[in-house]
């Protein structure tokens, strides 16, 4: 059975913005990680490959892994998000 490459059609938007988030975590800053994310999730919202729901699973996705005040920071992240 062959691996799935990590560019396969099906992934969802979200899935892709958190791939690209959690390789710009690797050595980064706080401040440049938080960058990182809003400039990927901005472009992607622009253009349209973005939607309400890829930002609420992405959400979903993150904030398990981060800490109450990084929850509330990326929250109102994903709120700004949502009315571009």
């Amino acid at each position: 059975m062959s691996e799935l490459n990590n560019d396969t059609p099906h992934k969802s938007e979200a899935e892709k913005l958190t791939e690209e988030v959690v390789k710009a975590f690797y050595g980064k800053s706080k401040k440049d990680v938080w960058q990182a994310i809003l400039t990927q999730a901005e472009e992607g919202k622009r253009e349209g490959r973005l939607s309400n729901a890829d930002l609420d699973n992405f959400y979903n996705t993150i904030s398990p892994f981060i800490d109450g005040a990084k929850r509330q920071k990326l929250k109102g992240i994903i709120a700004k998000l949502k009315d571009i």
